[in-house]
Parts: C-alpha cells; structure tokens; sequence
C-alpha cells in the first residue's frame, strides 16, 4: 500500500529537478536566438551585393529562429507543467495536514429542495466537496457535483471498480490534473459547441484550388525575380490581385477569426487531454466504456484536436500584419485557412459535445480516484441486498481529523427506525452527518471512513437545517412542513433512508411531540429506513409500541464540575442533559 505523503514528497522532487534544468535550457535557448538574429542581420548586411544572396542569408536565418522559437515554445510549456505539478503535489500535502479552507467551496452547489445537499455539509466552506475537489475545468467542476448530488444506487460495483483503478493509476491522474489546470479560455465550452453546430460555411472548395494556383505562380515568379529573368514588379501585380480576392472576404474571415480566437487554446489543451485517456490502458467496464466514446474510426479523437488547433493557429498568423498583406497576397492563406476550418466544423462539429463531456467525466472521476488514493485505511462497502441496510465497523466522519475522530459501530437494518437522543454537543448531529455522508459515499462508489461497512444501496432524503425565507415569505415553520412533505411525497414512489434532526422546532413542544410521533409512525408505515434525533424522550416511547424502532443515544457527565462528553453510540435512552448545567457555568443564571 503506497503512502499517499511519500508519493507527492518524491513527485516534488521529481519536478522539482526537471524544473531546473528547463529553466537552463529556456536561458540558453534565448541567448542562442539572439545570437542567430544577430548573426543573420550582420550577414544580409555584409552580403547585400548581389542582394540575392543576402535574401538566402535572411531565409535560412529566418527559418532557423522560427525553429528555435518552436522549441523555446515547447520547452516553456514543459516548464509551465513542471510548475503545475509542483503546485498540485505541494497542494495534495497541505491538503492532507487539514489545511483546505481556502479551497473552492462549492456553495452555488447548494439546493434547499435537494434531497441532502443542504444538510450534511456536503457544499461551503469545511465541506466534503471543498475538502475532495481536485477537479480544474469548470465542466468537470459541475460534473463533480453532480456526482454529489445524483442520488443514484444503480451500478455501485461498477463505479467503484472505476475509482478504484484511477486510485491505483497516481501519475495518470496528477498528469491529466496538471494540464487541465493549464487550460485558460476565454470561452466556455457550452458557448463553442453552440457557435460549432450553429456555423454557416461561406467557403468553396474553389477557395482551395485558386490558393495553390496562386502560391505555385507566386513560387515561379519569385525563382524567375531572383534569377534577373523578369521584373520584381510582377510580384507587386500579385500581391494586389491576392490582397483583392481576399478582402472581398475581409468580414467573413474576420468574424471566423474572432471565434476561433476564443476557443483555440481550449482546442490545443483538449488535445493533450484525450490523448492522456487515449493512450491509458484501463480494464474497468466504465474507463473503458469512456474511452471508447472519444475514440473515431482510423483517426484518434487528440489527432483530430491536434489538427483543428493547427488549423486555427495558421488564422490567427493574419494577426501579424506583415504576416497577413504577404501571406494573402502571394498564397490567399484567409481563404486556405477559412475553408480547412469550416470543412473540420463540417466533419466533427457534431461531435465535440461527446469528446468535451467524457473529458469532464474524467476531470469528475479522478478527483473521486484522488480521494480513495488519499484514504487507503477506508473500506469500499460490501454491497449485499438483504435484511441489513447499514452495517459499518468503526464507522467515523471523514473531515474530522484522525486523532479527534470518534467511531462508532452501526446496524441498522432495512425499515427500521433508530430515534437517537442525547445532550446539547453530545455528538447526534454529527453521527446523522456521518451516517448520511456514508450512504452518499457508498453510492458513488467512494471507499467510506470505516474499517468495514455491510450495504444495502438505499437512496437518501434529509431534513435538517431548514429555514425561513423572507423571499418566498414563509415562516420557518412552514418551511419545515414543505420538507417533511417533500419526504412523504418522495416515499410514495421510492425508498429512502431518512435522517431527521429535531424536526418541528418551529412549534410548541406540546404540539412538536405529538407531531414528530405521528410522523415517525407513518414513516415506519411506509416501509421507510431512517434515524430521528430528538431532545424529545417521549418519542422513545415508540420503541415498545412498534418493532422497527429503536433507542440509541449520546451521553454526556459531569466530571469534576466539567462536562465531558465520549461521543460514543450507545444503546437506550440519554438521561443526563446538559442546558442547565452549561447556563449556570456560564454565570447566565444563578447556582
């Protein structure tokens, strides 16, 4: 079993090193170009009669520095991934010390008429997602969260053979990581895939003809210039007629130009991305599955990237204006360039859709590879479909630290209620979290904080922190009656395991225990699984009046005039509570 601290320790060093010398390489790369552009000038400048020879110097060291600049280039791009993988392997260790509050929170995740994912600390800050999130691309971003919240039993063990391989394939995922996190557009990938299927061709395949007539004539001339055969002029006569035929189509190409601006450096990254999914051997049914959605018949989805991002390069050269007036004039390069696009937008446009999303999808997956790589002393559950719902061996909450963590051991079987009682701060809320927490892990295929967990897949609906809404204008009592219907409602089509905390707080306590026994028993009536925690002791009452439900509670002592709590689950009901005594510690009221 690989110590996930001793992996990002050496991978730190790793790219620590290669970051050095790529910095020494990129000094003297520069001082090399430098020194070429030097040399070929002083050269033109010697040689320039015959001028012909000069105009040899000025090609070969032209050609020699755009070389170099595409090797400065490559090299930078390494350096910039070099530095990215130190970034996120220095992020993984701070991470793994607790220190992830400053991570992207998720709250604009949360949904107040979601089934959980309001309740349980699954979004905010302190949460599960700001704890787990190691997604970069705002599409795989909201994959994540939709895998949070999808609430879905169906294919646990396919899903965890999928987290499971990723967590085995460490490099793979820091790799995909770091160079997503290198993408930086203008554009989001929604917005490219509509401008993409919504394209109206102006080009014909003509364009491409006249293109190469006019570069070979160009050629010719310019062999025939430099051999004294003819005039230089008739170059000039080219130049215009090339500049005439394609500022007839200056706007078209203009407004091609101003989009695929935007999205080509989404394009260029993409590229690299699906050929890291490309090129990886995966035996899970999903990773396989996935990879075969990007794959295309002769041609690799990254290659055809990779040539779309070339294509919108060679447009973007129309920026450089000297670039532009020669390379229109003498090769029509707006119009070359223009036609090769629309006939990729032709081919693939429809198909970028199914390449960006199954990128998400991995972008989701290995963040949740990520997770279980991080956690090797979790268990995966042990998916079973008998009496037991949850049976969970030093079961504990999985943002809490090791070293504070409490466990506790849980059976709870399918359609049975446990009414959890217990002290202010004695640890009920946190063990509904914790509970909840587990079956939404389960059903993701996640590993969960425990030693060993026995799982029947339930889905989960909770109701615990409701509240009022000055927007809606409805009073907090109202708001929790809504919730409680949402649950019957939702039973009525579906099993649930319910968690509830202190419901009907909003009424008099009279009318609140009479309300919360009612409830209880039409939720075991449904054939509901679920916990109640409740500071309410005559709801215990039900545990000798209906079979499904039982007591358990939280404990909390006064030791030496101090109150101390083992949040340790236990059988029956608490007897000691702790308002009293806190009010009086606290000087609030008289002894």
């Amino acid at each position: 079993m690989e110590i996930p601290t001793d992996f990002y320790k050496k991978q730190l060093e790793v790219y620590t090193s290669l970051l050095k010398e790529q910095r020494k390489k990129l000094r003297l790369l520069s001082t090399f170009r430098l020194l070429v552009f030097l040399v070929t000038g002083f050269l033109m400048y010697w040689f320039w009669q015959p001028w012909q020879v000069a105009v040899i110097f000025g090609i070969v060291g032209t050609a020699l520095f755009l070389y170099l600049i595409s090797i400065y280039t490559d090299l930078r791009n390494k350096k910039r991934f070099s530095e990215a993988m130190i970034a996120l392997n220095e992020k993984e260790l701070q991470i793994l010390g607790g220190d992830f509050y400053n991570e992207p929170h998720g709250e604009n995740f949360k949904d107040a008429k979601h089934y959980y994912s309001l309740d349980i600390d699954l979004f905010g800050v302190g949460s599960f997602f700001q704890y787990t999130n190691r997604t970069r691309l705002p599409e795989g971003t909201r994959k994540f969260a939709d895998i949070l919240t999808e609430n879905s039993i169906d294919g646990i063990g396919n899903k965890q053979d999928a987290i499971k391989e990723l967590a085995s394939k460490p490099e793979f995922r820091q790799e995909f990581t770091a160079a997503s996190s290198l993408i930086k557009t203008e554009t989001t990938n929604e917005a490219i895939v509509k401008w993409l299927l919504g394209y109206k061709p102006f080009t014909h395949s003509f364009f491409l003809i006249l293109s190469w007539a006019i570069t070979g004539l160009s050629a010719i001339v310019l062999v025939l210039v430099l051999n004294n055969v003819i005039s230089a002029s008739i170059l000039g006569y080219i130049l215009t007629v090339g500049l005439l035929l394609t500022g007839r189509y200056l706007k078209k190409v203009s407004d091609l130009s101003a989009n695929t601006d935007k999205a080509r450096d989404t394009f260029r990254q993409y590229a690299v991305l699906l050929s890291a999914i490309e090129t990886q051997e995966f035996t899970a049914g999903v990773l396989k599955e996935k990879q075969q959605q990007i794959a295309m018949k002769g041609k690799q989805a990254s290659a055809i990237f990779k040539q779309f991002s070339k294509l919108l390069d060679a447009l973007d050269s129309r920026n450089n204006i000297i670039g532009a007036i020669m390379g229109n004039g003498f090769f029509l390069m707006d119009l070359r360039n223009s036609y090769r696009i629309e006939k990729w937008i032709a081919v693939y446009g429809d198909k970028i859709t199914n390449w960006f999303d199954t990128v998400a999808w991995f972008d989701a997956y290995n963040t949740l590879g990520n997770y279980a790589f991080n956690h090797p002393e979790y268990c995966y559950p042990e998916i079973t479909n008998n009496d037991v719902c949850i049976k969970a061996n030093s079961l504990g909450h999985p943002l809490l630290k090791k070293e504070k963590r409490v466990d506790n051991d849980l059976l709870i079987d399918n359609t049975q209620f446990l009414i959890i009682t217990g002290a202010n701060m004695a640890g009920k809320s946190t063990f509904l979290r914790t509970v909840s927490l587990h079956i939404v892990m389960a059903n993701i295929g996640l590993p969960v904080c425990a030693k060993s967990s026995l799982y029947t897949p339930v889905k989960l609906i909770t109701s615990m922190r409701t509240s009022d809404s000055l927007t809606d204008d409805s009073s907090y009592f109202f708001s929790e009656l809504t919730r409680l219907k949402y649950i019957v409602d939702a039973l009525e089509t579906n099993s649930y395991f319910i968690i509830l905390d202190e419901i009907l707080k909003g009424t008099n306590s009279t009318d609140k225990a009479i309300g919360s026994r009612k409830f209880v028993e039409k939720l075991v009536k449904a054939n509901a699984t679920g916990i109640i925690a409740t500071h309410d002791l005559s709801l215990c009452e039900l545990e000798t009046e209906i079979p499904q439900v039982k007591n358990h509670y939280f404990d909390a002592e006064i030791v030496n005039d101090e109150l101390y709590f083992d949040y340790t689950f236990k059988d029956g009901v608490c007897k000691n509570m702790n308002a009293s005594f806190l009010l009086r510690k606290m000087q609030i009221i008289d002894k």
